[in-house]
């Protein structure tokens, strides 16, 4: 297979039937939509797991299948966590918010994740899981909860716990839209404008860091001011969703829940990446997990991108610790 054809994605859906959630509803007629790049090997070896961040889609995040993961080498597997809007979320199927008592706890994401693999792939046990922020969540309760089927994993700018400050800034997201007047206690009524404008502004002050603002580096991209930045940049990017997918992922992200007995359970061989500048993430909550897992490697990586450092699009420095940290982690 030539790189072209490697790093050209191919998507697919999974259809999961009725699932049971943790939060004790079942999900009618569930879904995964995932974006597959590369091939298996003939030994099925060769599969990388790659879940999806808050609000992410494929084409946001699958710039690192090339500058990080070698399609060539591994197969990669991008998979859409159920509330983003491609898997099954409340905009695309029978599923409310946490006011209806509908949560999606990480461990679904697992679930249906494991099914996929086994069913689908053919595969028992993942090469890598490679994730950011929620991605990150993600890698670490399938480390914990399925640890026979995860051999490493590459966590970056990521908890296994929402830490008491994290939950703060979660519950301002949330409080952000739910203040709006479209929102009638239970569902919205209309597009919240003013709930999603204030989302954005609370998502920019905390995604960067204050490195970021004071070096100018927002302005080195185009945008004149940091309210140009948030109207032309960040509102576009959540005024997309559904408000109610943002809800449902803020709710996943307020679930999420190892504690320090289930991080030392994990077997696999485990890389940490913390941001230096991450607001979200701190250097030191990931280290004191880090802590927790047996071998575990921790990393810091010094960058003024704050929580962004472990997404770097359009940052070669970030893109290259990145990599050598994961190659370090595949030596192993």
């Amino acid at each position: 297979m030539s790189v072209a054809a490697a790093i050209k994605g191919r998507d697919a859906v999974f259809e999961l039937g009725c699932l049971p959630l943790s939060c004790g509803k079942e999900l009618a007629n569930a879904r995964l939509a995932y974006r597959v790049f590369g091939e298996l090997n003939a030994e099925r070896s060769n599969l990388v797991l790659f879940p999806s961040s808050y609000g992410a889609w494929p084409e946001d995040i699958d710039w690192v299948v090339g500058p990080i993961l070698d399609p060539l080498r591994w197969c990669v597997l991008l998979v859409s966590q159920f509330g983003n809007g491609r898997s099954s979320s409340p905009s695309n199927a029978a599923m409310g918010v946490a006011e209806q008592g509908w949560v999606i706890h990480h461990a679904d994401n697992v679930a249906a994740q494991k099914r996929l693999i086994q069913e689908v792939f053919g595969v028992e046990r993942l090469a890598l899981i490679y994730g950011w922020s929620m991605g990150a969540q993600q890698a670490y309760h399938w480390a914990a909860l399925e640890p026979q089927a995860v051999e490493r994993i590459c966590c970056l700018c990521g908890t296994a716990r929402t830490t008491p400050h994290n939950r703060l800034f979660l519950l301002s997201l949330r409080q952000a839209l739910t203040s709006d007047p479209a929102w009638d206690g239970e569902q919205f009524r209309a597009t919240p404008e003013q709930g999603l404008r204030s989302f954005a502004l609370i998502y920019a002050s905390w995604a960067a860091s204050q490195a970021y603002y004071r070096q100018g580096l927002h302005e080195a991209l185009g945008y004149t001011s940091v309210d140009d930045y948030v109207e032309r940049s960040w509102l576009p990017a959540y005024r997309r969703h559904d408000p109610r997918d943002l809800l449902a992922m803020l709710d996943t992200w307020l679930a999420n829940d190892l504690g320090a007995a289930a991080l030392g359970r994990i077997t696999a061989r485990t890389m940490v990446i913390a941001g230096s500048h991450d607001l979200y993430f701190p250097p030191d909550d990931c280290a004191a997990e880090a802590a927790c897992i047996p071998g575990a490697r921790f990393e810091r990586l010094e960058s003024v991108l704050g929580h962004r450092a472990g997404n770097p699009r359009d940052a070669p420095y970030e893109q290259a610790m990145i990599r050598a940290a994961l190659e370090r982690l595949l030596m192993d």
